[in-house]
């Protein structure tokens, strides 16, 4: 099954307590794209400015991401350059964003593109994810949509539109709370069905995930990492996992919903073992499984009762 992006390439600065990076490739569909091309074949829609590297471009040729679509203009490439607190990685602050050739992204997709089964709206402008959803030439199988706190903040009303046609949206908690007014999450998550999407999916961080679906509530927990490098990437790099599960197996029952979260809560916890998609590169199938058998012993145990 096919599988599109339409997001961001971006090269990140980024200090953690682990060190350096400057100019690291980052961005939310290349996340998403390296995350989903361990399952199945993925492409991307995106732009990047004339100084993007062409070893860059080699290093997602090398995942067997498809590039055809991801447009050269005059310019320079979105940049954003962050640091995370030294003692807490759930706390960072943005230093510097700069769109560049971002700022005039443009969507457009080729007749292949509008015919992919699964589409993933990464962490763009709600009106570039609607312009997106409405060049599809047939209602993919699934539509998953990713956002952030500023459109949440500043864009509501385009945002809602884009929420009422996806089957899937992926927020955080403070997002989720943000968006619909609700602090519980329970409270939260009906009040975004009654907008449209069937399955809601709360990233928690370091507590894990939660994923409401037709009435069926599903948590997993998140892999204790001892070490980590680079949280940058872990969101995407988590929907990445989980939309490629559901393109890889094409089913989307509930049952396979929930391994896709356990799919997407390795490729997460992988990403944040590296500072950019360097954990990824020398990733091999085995390690996914491991990581994979790891989850479900975290997660499983035996009883004869409770009384």
């Amino acid at each position: 099954m096919t599988l599109l992006v339409v997001g961001s390439v971006a090269y990140d600065s980024v200090s953690t307590a682990a060190g350096t990076r400057d100019d690291a490739l980052g961005g939310s569909a290349t996340y998403f794209s390296v995350s989903s091309s361990f399952f199945t074949k993925v492409n991307v829609v995106a732009v990047i400015g004339d100084d993007f590297l062409e070893s860059d471009k080699k290093k997602l040729l090398d995942y067997k991401i498809d590039i055809s679509n991801l447009s050269t203009e005059s310019g320079n490439t979105f940049r954003w350059k962050g640091v995370y607190d030294t003692s807490d990685v759930n706390i960072r602050e943005t230093l510097d964003t700069q769109l560049n050739v971002f700022e005039n992204f443009n969507p457009i997709l080729s007749n292949s593109n509008k015919q992919s089964d699964y589409l993933f709206l990464a962490n763009i402008a709600p009106d570039l994810q609607m312009k997106t959803l409405t060049q599809m030439s047939k209602r993919p199988k699934i539509v998953a949509l990713d956002t952030m706190n500023f459109w949440i903040d500043d864009h509501k009303k385009d945002l809602t539109s884009i929420i009422e046609k996806v089957d899937i949206l992926f927020m955080d908690n403070k997002e989720i709370s943000s968006f619909t007014g609700e602090t519980n999450l329970i409270a939260a998550a009906r009040r975004i069905e009654e907008i449209g999407p069937s399955t809601i999916v709360i990233k928690k961080g370091e507590h894990g995930v939660i994923m409401f679906n037709k009435g069926d509530v599903f948590t997993a927990p998140a892999l204790p990492i001892a070490n980590v490098i680079d949280p940058t990437g872990a969101g995407d790099s988590f929907a990445g996992g989980f939309m490629g599960y559901i393109a890889k197996t094409n089913d989307t029952s509930n049952e396979n919903l929930r391994r896709a979260i356990i799919a997407g809560s390795v490729m997460g916890s992988l990403a944040i073992e590296g500072f950019s998609i360097e954990r990824f590169n020398k990733l091999t199938k085995n390690e996914i499984e491991d990581r994979f058998s790891r989850f479900i012993d975290i997660t499983s145990f035996k009883t004869t009762g409770i009384t």
